[in-house]
Formats: C-alpha cells, sequence, structure tokens
C-alpha cells in the first residue's frame, strides 16, 4: 500500500477510530496541561518534560501520523501541527521536541512504505510510543544540512558511522534518531543518505553541555555518535529528495506552528493584562494597549500565513513534481524565515503591552520565557543562511501578475 492509499484508508475508516476514545484535540488538550503545569520547571532547571511526553505517550500522541495498517491514527498534516500549536502554548520545548519528532516519523511513513525495517520501526512508534530524535548538525557547519563530513562505511550487510553530532536534541532520551551522513568514504559532501535507527544502533558519547537563554528543556547537547547497524537502516532514496519533499515542509511547518504557539500565549497573557488594567482604570485602556493591537495583528498574519502554506503542501504532498518546483521550495523554506520573525515580533509587542509586569519573572504576565524561548526560532537554522541560499532561486522565481496567481 502507498501513501495515497494509505490516507484514503484512514479517511473511510477514521470516523471510527476515535468513536470509544478522546479525539486527538483533546489528548492534546489533556497533554499540554500537564506540560504548562511542569514549563516553568523544565525552563528553570533545563530539564527533558518527562511528565509531558509520559502522558503524550500515555495519550498515543508520538504516533498519530503513523498509517492506520501499522498501528497509527493516519493523522494529517493539520492535526499534527494544530498538536504543536496547542503544546507549543502550553511549554515552547515540549512542542519542539513533538516537532521534530514527527519530523522524523515523516521521513520514515513517506520514504518507508516497502521497507521492512522502516515498517517496523513505524509499527513501534504507533505501539511503543517510540520517541524520535535528530542529528543534523554536525561539526562547525553551522547548521548546513546539506553536506555532511561524517560518511557511512559498509562492510558487507552492515554498516558504520562516527559523527560529531554538536547538537542532538533531547538525544539521552529518544528511543531512536534518524541521522544524515555521505553515502560512502568516496562520496561528495552534498551525496547524502538518511538512516533510521533503534537504540541498539548507535551509542553517544557527550561532548557538549546545554545552557542557553532558552528552549532549555530540548536538551540540545553535542555527542559523538557512533553507529553500527545492519544496512537495512540506510534509506534507498537520495536525501536531496527526502529533504525537498518531506524533511523541509513537515520541519517548517511544524517548528512554525510550535512558534506560533509560543507567541499566542504571550499574546493571552497581555489580554488579560489590559482586561486587568482597564477594569481597575474604569475602563480606560493602559497606555501600551496600542502594542496589544499589533501583538493581535502580528499573531494573525503567522497564523494566516502557516495556514496558506499548510494547504499548499496538502495539495502537494502526493505529485513530487509539485513539491519540486520552484514556487513550492521557495515559499516553503522562506515560511521559516518569516513565521520566526513574526513569531518574535508578536511576543515582544506583547511584552511591551504589559511593560514591567510582563518583564518581571515573578508575576501572573510575565513573558520572560516565551520571549527567551521564541529568539531560538531565527537562529534554529539560521535565518540569514537561509536567505542568502534562496537569493538564487527567488531570483528565478516570477513575480505575479494577480493576486491569485
Amino acid at each position: 500500500m502507498n501513501v495515497r492509499e494509505a490516507v484514503q484508508t484512514f479517511d473511510e475508516t477514521r470516523p471510527s477510530l476515535f468513536e470509544h476514545g478522546p479525539s486527538l484535540i483533546e489528548r492534546a488538550a489533556r497533554t499540554a496541561s500537564v506540560a504548562a503545569a511542569e514549563a516553568d520547571g523544565v525552563d528553570r532547571d533545563a530539564g527533558f518534560p518527562h511528565k509531558a511526553f509520559d502522558t503524550a505517550r500515555e495519550q498515543k500522541l508520538l504516533g498519530v501520523m503513523i498509517p492506520v495498517e501499522f498501528g497509527g491514527f493516519g493523522a494529517s498534516i493539520h492535526d499534527v501541527t494544530d498538536i504543536c500549536y496547542t503544546l507549543g502554548r502550553a511549554c515552547a520545548s515540549t512542542g519542539m521536541i513533538y516537532a521534530m519528532h514527527q519530523t522524523k516519523v515523516a521521513c520514515i511513513i513517506r520514504h518507508g512504505h516497502g521497507i521492512p525495517w522502516m515498517e517496523t520501526m513505524m509499527r513501534r512508534v504507533a505501539r511503543d510510543q517510540w520517541l524520535l530524535a535528530s542529528s543534523t548538525t554536525e561539526g562547525q557547519n553551522g547548521g548546513n544540512i546539506r553536506a555532511s563530513a561524517a560518511a557511512v562505511d559498509h562492510a558487507g550487510d552492515t554498516v558504520s558511522l562516527v559523527r560529531d553530532a554538536t547538537v542532538i536534541s533531547y538525544g539521552a532520551q529518544a528511543d531512536g534518531l534518524v541521522t544524515i551522513a555521505r553515502r560512502a568514504t568516496d562520496a561528495a559532501a552534498s551525496d547524502q543518505v538518511l538512516l533510521a535507527l533503534a537504540k541498539d544502533d548507535y551509542s553517544l558519547k557527550q561532548t557538549q553541555g546545554w545552557e542557553t537563554l532558552g528552549m532549555r528543556g530540548t536538551c540540545s547537547t553535542g555527542f559523538e555518535l557512533k553507529v553500527d547497524c545492519p544496512a537495512d537502516r540506510v534509506f534507498p532514496e537520495a536525501y536531496d529528495k527526502i529533504h525537498a519533499q518531506t524533511m523541509t515542509p513537515f520541519a517548517h511547518l511544524c517548528w512554525s506552528s510550535t512558534w506560533a504557539g509560543i507567541a499566542a500565549a504571550s499574546v493571552t497573557r497581555a489580554q488579560a493584562f489590559v482586561r486587568k488594567a482597564a477594569r481597575a482604570s474604569g475602563g480606560q485602556m493602559p497606555p501600551a494597549a496600542a502594542h496589544f493591537t499589533a501583538a493581535k495583528m502580528s499573531l494573525a498574519k503567522l497564523r494566516a500565513l502557516i495556514a496558506a502554506n499548510l494547504d499548499a503542501f496538502a495539495r502537494a504532498e502526493h505529485d513530487e513534481r509539485a513539491l519540486g518546483s520552484l514556487d513550492f521550495q521557495s515559499s516553503i523554506t522562506l515560511l521559516k524565515v518569516q513565521a520566526s520573525e513574526l513569531a518574535v515580533e508578536t511576543v515582544m509587542h506583547a511584552m511591551r503591552t504589559a511593560g514591567l509586569a510582563g518583564y518581571r519573572n515573578d508575576g501572573e504576565f510575565t513573558m520572560g520565557r516565551h520571549l527567551r524561548d521564541v529568539l531560538s526560532s531565527p537562529i534554529m537554522i539560521n535565518n540569514d543562511r537561509i536567505l542568502a541560499n534562496a537569493a538564487t532561486s527567488t531570483l528565478m522565481s516570477g513575480v505575479p501578475a494577480s493576486l491569485r496567481d
């Protein structure tokens, strides 16, 4: 069964999946409630959000995208990004970990059909609620994931790999990971493959810590990654195809949805501040109320931007030609830049709405954690790198002749 048939099967069976159990919205809300309760502690201690992910496993959220035939719910990209948004509103680290996990799951689903090991991984994610980490940043390459230094070494039916993984988010807590490498020792840096690994397939030796301004609960420490495993852990398809069709779209849509959740949480606090201030002054708006309007407008633009790109991807997700088009690739790549900048703008307006009450760390309107977390968004795969790399393709793309083009 291919991906299109799996989606059709899910569409036909979906009503019965939740007939005697909670909906995805309810499952996400239950997880978000736990995430919100431990968010301050996760941030303060730079600790993994264990309680939130224990609940996520109980709610079967880690395998929601796995096709029904492999034990999952066959959830859509719209479903997953809604969950990212919900979790991001509660705890940025929880939302981002979930977003990164689902991006790796998407790669296995969309490029692993018909491959026994990849189908086994799908079943384990659905049945055992495996959490998958990602190792894409390497050495001093500054987040350039389209060039690898480490290479896969082939020896009969096994492969090995040693990688200077300067960042593996929640690597110590994951049940498996997905990583990229050069296809072989004599391959070019851009000739890459993707590997999907179970915990028994690799070892990690910590090389760096994670003492950061925000997103502290992602536990994105550095490791020396050593892989020694069967060769079937390597995807047959070249990574450049997986990167364009799945990795980039899912990463940028899920990350952006999490950042939008952080922004929405800050706007909620700003709204509560304005209402309280207005009540205390007989209905008169506080001096910085204009910033609340700006925050609401910025959040609306952010949500509309994500929604437009979600719909565009949903229309094209099974059409390789459409996914590879210059217009789609430019749009989905630049989504990350635009969404991250809008998210930061929104939180800044929200904080300025509340003034000192938002700046403080010890009050009901505090937004320090939200600001510190959202400031990671332009840095995560640096916006400057994306804009520089996109310059040629955007120059080649035509300017629309009408609003509907």
